[in-house]
């Protein structure tokens, strides 16, 4: 998972490299864009993991569930596109984020398996 989030950054970084003039106003606010890129993150390893690797396929089954992620958030694909394109530029505060990004991701990861761990110790009914 960390490959895919180094490689999303290191191309993300690449493509919008270029600095704008954008005030912060028009950007989804920071705590928002960590939890909207964690939940991207979560989505884009369940599409890894479940749909075939086609582009087609994840096309057609990936774009209804950002659009879903981006109502969940109030944002539209615009208005995330130009925030990330804004934090890219910003790379202290991008890098503070993908540290927080992490951070969550890690937790999901110890409750997931933490709960896993006490289905598989449970005693079973006989």
């Amino acid at each position: 998972m960390r490959k895919y989030i180094t490689l999303f950054f290191s191309v993300s970084l690449l493509l919008f490299a270029c600095t704008t003039n954008k005030s912060k106003v028009e950007i989804i606010e920071h705590d928002q864009m960590v939890r909207l890129l964690t939940d991207i993150h979560v989505l884009d390893g369940s599409m890894y993991n479940t749909v075939s690797q086609s582009t087609d396929t994840l096309y057609k089954y990936g774009t209804a569930r950002y659009l879903t992620l981006f109502k969940k958030y109030h944002v539209d694909s615009v208005e995330f596109r130009r925030s990330l394109k804004y934090y890219t530029t910003q790379p202290i505060e991008f890098q503070a984020m993908y540290d927080k990004i992490l951070v969550n991701l890690q937790a999901k990861t110890d409750s997931i398996n933490k709960k896993l761990l006490k289905i598989t110790n449970a005693p079973h009914p006989k």
